[in-house]
């Protein structure tokens, strides 16, 4: 039986069981916003504001955020850094409403090749025990672990919201993207 290309390894290091993990639900997020035009992604379930453009626009900042500025220190590029988080701290969320669905993929996707490539360099430097940018409000030094963790958990919650506004779009239901 072949396995499945967003399959963690089942006998990997640390380092390929996180980043597998982390595909898996990147890998099982995309297939539950995938193939939606704007109605679709501006859908809303029950009395929630979330939409699965908001979230796709969502877990790009993420990503972004989480592989730059957690990862490096590094600032935020185009669109995150001319946003106005002050008038609307939730901008990604209820901006999304007026991005175009090309867009809205488009911007997700390549944050999370952006995000691919910092995490696979970062791990090559220096595997999972590394200190990060981030440190805890007293100072305390994160590492790089904890950091794919915290994506992992971002992940986790959302692909559970989309999966619920998915099936309320289309009735698209399921565990994992088929193979």
């Amino acid at each position: 039986m072949a396995e499945a290309p967003w399959e963690p390894p089942f006998a990997g290091t640390e380092a390929e069981a996180l980043l597998g993990a982390l595909e898996r639900q990147r890998a099982t997020f995309r297939w539950k916003t995938a193939d939606l035009g704007a109605e679709g992604l501006r859908a809303r379930f029950g009395a929630s504001t979330l939409t699965l453009g908001g979230l796709l626009k969502h877990l790009a900042l993420q990503e972004d955020h989480a592989s730059a500025t957690k990862l490096a220190g590094d600032e935020l590029g185009p669109p995150w850094d001319t946003a106005d988080w002050t008038s609307d701290p939730d901008w990604e969320l209820t901006s999304a409403a007026t991005d175009s669905p090309a867009d809205l993929y488009a911007l997700y996707d390549a944050a999370v090749a952006r995000s691919r490539a910092r995490f696979a360099a970062a791990l090559t430097r220096g595997g999972p025990d590394q200190f990060v940018h981030l440190t805890l409000p007293d100072g305390r030094p994160v590492n790089l672990r904890r950091l794919l963790c915290d994506l992992l958990e971002e992940y986790a919650r959302h692909t559970g919201h989309a999966d619920l506004i998915r099936e309320s779009v289309d009735g698209r239901t399921g565990e994992d993207p088929p193979a």
